[in-house]
């Protein structure tokens, strides 16, 4: 696991850790998915050993978190090995200053060292200026599909 690439000097990238559990969960809700510091901790502590998973927080000087990133790797029968993206928020107050790109490249540096042949994931259609975040930093879109869920509990 990468633990620190960072080049934008006020800013460290690292693996998250419970501590950050309440930042999480605040910026979960930045990104409109409600979740208490307790879930949070639960989640991170179930995907704490599992090597196929990574979570990356970006803080600041004093350990602040101001970001985060979540990605799994995937073995498909339809294509090679993929990382797949299951989010990435920036605190809308530190958006714009390339903290997204730094979490997004330890995360495609992760994928790499795991032999995935690609970063994979969906986005939801209203959220345009992620969209061209993600173009900016060399996404393209490759599909365009409706997501079906069905509650098991």
């Amino acid at each position: 696991m990468i633990t620190e690439l960072t080049t934008h000097p006020q800013v460290k990238i690292r693996p998250a850790e419970s501590q950050d559990a309440q930042r999480i969960a605040i910026l979960c809700e930045q990104l409109g998915y409600s979740a208490t510091q307790q879930q949070i901790q639960q989640r991170l502590a179930q995907i704490q050993h599992n090597v196929a998973h990574v979570v990356y927080v970006a803080t600041l000087a004093n350990d602040y978190v101001i970001g985060w990133a979540h990605a799994h790797t995937c073995d498909l029968i339809i294509m090679p090995t993929q990382a797949i993206l299951f989010g990435l928020v920036v605190d809308e107050d530190h958006r714009h200053s390339g903290i997204g790109r730094l979490l997004m490249e330890h995360i495609e540096q992760w994928a790499s060292l795991l032999g995935c042949q690609g970063v994979l994931f969906r986005s939801n259609v209203k959220r345009k200026e992620a969209h061209s975040f993600y173009e900016k930093i060399g996404y393209t879109n490759i599909k365009q599909s409706l997501t079906f869920y069905k509650t098991l509990i």
